[in-house]
């Protein structure tokens, strides 16, 4: 480009003109002999190259943030402190569970052992029992009371003579809770089923409105003749211990353990559930599947009256169930369902055998289609209750257990998966073999014992024991049973008691809320870790809303937790844990390769690097060059000056 110099401007005058004209032709011809072209100049430098240059580059650097704009991948603001507050706070604390405990003397003289029975003396000894019994397995344990539990003593020898300890009702418990003197009266200890209804009556119903979660030992004096004491447990939340002459001392520890190893931790050596055992979805839903395998539908072919037994005996146990699952309920028949372990013939016995050994290859994947669930989606949770009808060339068909003896079920549970009952029809034992195969319906007594073994086996599967008898240290306790196979609830207005003991539901919300809480606070730190490591993630309004309600879900858990609201504290939990996993596997995240800005620099650079850095070089060049060529006209004016 030809560079473009400002010409000197020259002024005519009218009256010297010639004049003018000799000095400037003097002059410019001693200018230019004067003149070194390689460091001075005559003219001032232009200005239009740099510009042009400048023009370009500056263009590119307007146009940099407009194309970082369009790349810029959107982030909802995310509440990283409280996700990471919330995920260290339950790492460090574990949450434990406010827990109320009664002890009633029934019936013992206010003199014992030469001296008075003080309740507070009482009290503070089985305090003292209770705390070792915590501190040894339960104190920091996720879901348990640990330490955080109340004691009241009462002492009643009849004639509404009570003598009641003193921090009664500075223990949390509403006055409505309080044991009333004399309520229990004359107890008829022969009958477990009437003790367990009239403590009920007694104890339950007065604490409604507090929630029912004040447990009671009752200790009752004069019973039996010479017998040792008796430890039961009923179906609500009390038990009692009865004996002829006991001594208040010698039943302190078992009270204790009763409180602790059966109230608090339901009976389980380890209280805590783990995650690969845990039967609830991610999304707090559960289905089960029940399906009735028909194995040779030519010899006859079985169906069931479901829809009866859904109403009649699920939709309670669904209702006891819906503060830690959501639970739905679906059914099938299936036929031509053999299974692939083989049986043999034991003439002792009179029926066919297959072993426990055998139990893994009992399930036939490739024949039993039980997978075909339209309830169930995402990371919903399915427990398959398969029932299995044998086929005539193998029918009767009993387990036989490690012992040799014959299970008395008849069936066996997969942990995370569900349970298989094998049921012989009576049919087989008289069966031909000629005619036509027959449709037949199960007997609802049938039924009825094949629900008692399922629901046996989802009790399993959500860690309870069905023991009738729980030894502990201090003796053995026995386990008040329900006559048909699954324990009746106290009904207080909506509640619908099956399936499962007070107790039971108190133990399973304490942990499941445990559970639940740590699993949203793991998630959630996770999340929190994996967005602040990957800026150019896409985090949708929608993620944003799932990790604030699951935050606020967590908080109210964590609430109602505290001042004993079990049930409510486990629906929330529940939520909470649903919510993160959402959050965390949003499709919007899962569905898009996130890569490093290096990566991305990397891609684009071959694009846009080369002309910017060309760009780049040629206006520092230009640049420089405009600075040389103004100091060689500086310095002929200063040298022009000198010489004038």
């Amino acid at each position: 480009m030809a560079e473009i110099a400002e010409s000197p401007s020259t002024t005519e005058h009218p009256l010297g003109t010639v004049g003018a004209s000799r000095s400037k032709a003097s002059s410019s011809a001693l200018r230019e002999s004067d003149v070194d072209p390689k460091t001075m100049r005559t003219t001032t430098p232009g200005l239009k190259r740099l510009f042009l240059t400048f023009s370009v580059l500056l263009s590119f650097l307007l146009g940099f943030p407009f194309l970082w704009k369009t790349v810029e991948i959107y982030r909802s603001p995310l509440p990283f402190g409280d996700m990471d507050a919330l995920s260290k706070q339950i790492e460090s604390s574990p949450l434990q569970f406010p827990c109320h405990f009664q002890s009633v003397f029934l019936n013992f003289d206010s003199r014992s052992s030469g001296g008075i029975l003080d309740p507070r003396e009482l009290r503070s000894s089985i305090l003292s029992e209770m705390t070792k019994l915590t501190s040894q397995t339960l104190e920091r344990q996720c879901g348990s009371c640990g330490e955080n539990f109340t004691l009241s003593v009462v002492v009643d020898s009849g004639d509404r003579a009570c003598r009641q300890s003193d921090e009664r009702h500075g223990n949390g418990l509403t006055p409505n809770c309080s044991y009333k003197c004399g309520a229990l009266g004359a107890l008829n200890l022969g009958d477990g089923e009437a003790v367990d209804e009239a403590l009920r009556s007694a104890l339950d119903e007065s604490c409604s409105d507090y929630g029912g979660k004040l447990y009671t030992v009752v200790v009752v004096n004069g019973d039996g003749a010479g017998e040792g004491p008796k430890a039961l447990v009923g179906k609500h939340r009390h038990g009692w211990i009865s004996g002829r002459e006991l001594d208040a001392e010698a039943m302190i520890g078992r009270m204790a353990e009763m409180f602790v190893k059966i109230f608090m931790n339901g009976g389980r050596e380890d209280g805590a559930i783990h995650g690969e055992f845990m039967p609830v979805g991610a999304d707090g839903r559960v289905v089960l599947s029940f399906s009735l395998l028909n194995a040779n539908p030519d010899d006859w072919f079985y169906d069931w009256d479901f829809q009866k037994l859904d109403d009649t005996l699920l939709n309670p146990v669904i209702e006891a169930l819906k503060p830690i699952a959501n639970i739905s309920v679906e059914s099938q028949v299936l036929y031509h369902t053999p299974k692939s372990s083989f049986s043999y013939w034991d003439e002792s016995l009179g029926s066919y055998i297959f072993s426990t050994k055998d139990l893994p290859f009992f399930v036939n994947s490739n024949e039993w289609h039980l997978d075909t669930s339209v309830a169930a989606g995402g990371r919903t949770k399915i427990l398959q209750f398969v029932v299995y009808v044998p086929s005539a060339n193998e029918c009767p068909l009993s387990l036989q257990l490690p012992s040799g003896e014959i299970s008395k079920t008849n069936g066996f549970i997969s942990p995370m998966w569900g349970g298989v009952m094998v049921w012989n029809p009576q049919s087989c034992i008289k069966y031909s073999g000629s005619g036509p195969p027959a449709r037949l319906l199960m007997h609802p007594d049938d039924l009825h014992r094949i629900f008692e073994v399922l629901m046996g086996q989802l009790r399993q599967l959500f860690g309870l024991k069905s023991d009738s008898i729980y030894v502990g240290a201090a003796g053995a306790y026995k386990l008040l049973p329900s006559e048909k196979g699954f324990t009746e609830w106290q009904e207080h207005k909506v509640t619908y008691c099956l399936l499962l003991f007070c107790r039971e539901l108190d133990v399973l919300s304490r942990q499941h809320t445990c559970f639940n809480l740590h699993s949203s606070g793991t998630t959630l730190g996770s999340l929190s870790r994996l967005v602040q490591s990957l800026p150019r993630m896409i985090i949708k309004d929608e993620i944003g809303k799932q990790v604030k309600f699951s935050l606020e879900a967590a908080q109210l858990a964590q609430t109602n937790a505290s001042v004993g609201l079990y049930e409510a504290s486990a629906a929330s939990s529940r939520q909470a844990r649903s919510l993160a996993e959402d959050a965390f596997f949003h499709p919007s995240i899962m569905s898009v390769s996130y890569f490093s800005f290096e990566h991305c620099f990397a891609v684009y650079s071959p694009f846009f690097l080369p002309v910017s850095l060309h760009v780049l070089l040629a206006a520092l060049r230009e640049w420089r060059r405009y600075k040389q060529e103004k100091a060689k006209y500086v310095r002929w004016k200063v040298k022009q000056v000198k010489a004038a």
